[in-house]
């Protein structure tokens, strides 16, 4: 491991940790908080059908992480478009346009939150969860193949982003959020895109820059503040599946192919968004893949990490 990847995991690890103990008294944890909503803002890793599907396999189940969440506390998740709580759109950027197919009307996590504040009060017993990165690195590492800006650009505008999303968060905290869940993204090369465009280490640095600066921007909010660390993760999930019951974790089990810009990696790309159980590899079962679309998970996997972050918060609040 070189100094840079051992400086970057205890900088996680420590302000992870900051985050955690800071509201803890002690070892021993007994949950007690019972959400009276569940309330969401991210991009498509979080969105539970803004615009009519979700980026997995649409299988009519419980099929986002968010989702898994909201219903092992007994509670419901609906996108915003149709009356519910959830904002996550679906290549949303944190604070920049156009997203990341080049759509500036998606709605930003800055905007999400806007319009969520607008609406009344944050309720004391209220979980929210914010996500974001994956739009933007996809974003800058798109401008990185088309040759307008370099790669140390990109990891600066993937920081930037990290820093972004921090500001919101804090920006909850202070409207009187008190159960703030904060998920970035998974290490992207570990996806299946990486694999098939070569910018694995980009990807790579990107992803941890993002999410050092999102942790260090955030590290005094630990009472009201709850990290899940999502590359721990996918990293587990795509190196040893079957330790999650899962047996492919290196190709897209989606064969929805979008003509247009899709999740923003290219046009003619899998894009999840059009994906149903109809449109799968023939002759395999898809729960047993950890990607649907070369960037976002399978109902399986997601199903996964939204166990582990229902764990998590129990075991914090």
């Amino acid at each position: 491991m070189s100094c840079l990847w051992k400086r970057r995991a205890l900088l996680a690890l420590a302000s992870a940790a900051a985050l955690l103990l800071a509201a803890c008294g002690s070892g021993t944890i007994e949950s007690q908080l019972q959400p009276s909503r569940v309330v969401s803002f991210g991009d498509a890793f979080t969105d539970v059908g803004q615009s009519g599907s979700r980026y997995t396999v649409n299988d009519g189940g419980i099929d986002t992480w968010t989702q898994q969440v909201a219903v092992s506390f007994g509670l419901g998740l609906a996108p915003a478009s149709a009356g519910g709580t959830s904002y996550a759109t679906g290549n949303a950027r944190i604070a920049a346009k156009p997203d990341a197919a080049g759509n500036a009307a998606t709605p930003t996590v800055t905007e999400q939150i806007d319009a969520f504040l607008a609406k009344g009060p944050i309720g004391a017993n209220d979980l929210l969860i914010v996500n974001g990165g994956f739009s933007d690195i996809i974003a800058e590492a798109a401008k990185v193949t088309a040759g307008t800006q370099t790669r140390d650009q990109a990891i600066e505008a993937a920081k930037q982003a990290g820093r972004d999303l921090a500001a919101q968060v804090r920006r909850l905290v202070g409207a009187g959020a008190q159960h703030v869940v904060v998920v970035g993204s998974y290490d992207l090369s570990r996806s299946p895109w990486a694999k098939a465009s070569g910018q694995g280490d980009l990807l790579s640095q990107a992803s941890g820059r993002f999410n050092d600066q999102l942790l260090v921007s955030m590290v005094d909010l630990g009472q009201n503040v709850l990290y899940v660390d999502a590359p721990l993760i996918f990293n587990v999930m795509v190196a040893t599946p079957a330790a999650y019951g899962l047996s492919n974790s290196t190709d897209p089990v989606c064969t929805s192919v979008d003509p247009g810009p899709g999740i923003g990696i290219g046009a003619g790309q899998v894009n999840s968004a059009r994906c149903t159980t109809a449109t799968l590899v023939a002759g395999v079962d898809y729960n047993q893949y950890v990607f649907a679309d070369p960037v976002y998970p399978t109902p399986a996997a997601h199903r996964r990490f939204g166990e582990y972050a229902y764990g998590r918060i129990r075991q914090r609040w």
